[in-house]
């Protein structure tokens, strides 16, 4: 099973947010201390990540250039 380079750039975002999750969540429901500030890192990063991402204004959209008209005009 041969994988693309772009895979390997793709999923370690992804993943990260959601081992920081399930970190995060598992640790608030089980821990006292340093669960609930690992709970808030774990839950904040990727709210924060999510909200950064969110608010971002949007890269204008590419458009291809007008096509010049050509003249049909034959000079007299």
């Amino acid at each position: 099973m041969m994988t693309s380079p772009t895979a390997h750039r793709t999923w370690p975002g992804p993943i990260a947010m959601g081992l920081l999750t399930a970190t995060g969540l598992a640790t608030a429901l089980v821990s006292d201390t340093w669960g609930d500030w690992w709970s808030w890192v774990g839950l904040g990063v990727p709210t924060l990540a999510m909200a950064w991402f969110s608010w971002r204004p949007a890269a204008p959209a590419h458009s291809p250039a007008p096509a010049k008209k050509s003249s049909s005009k034959k000079p007299l």
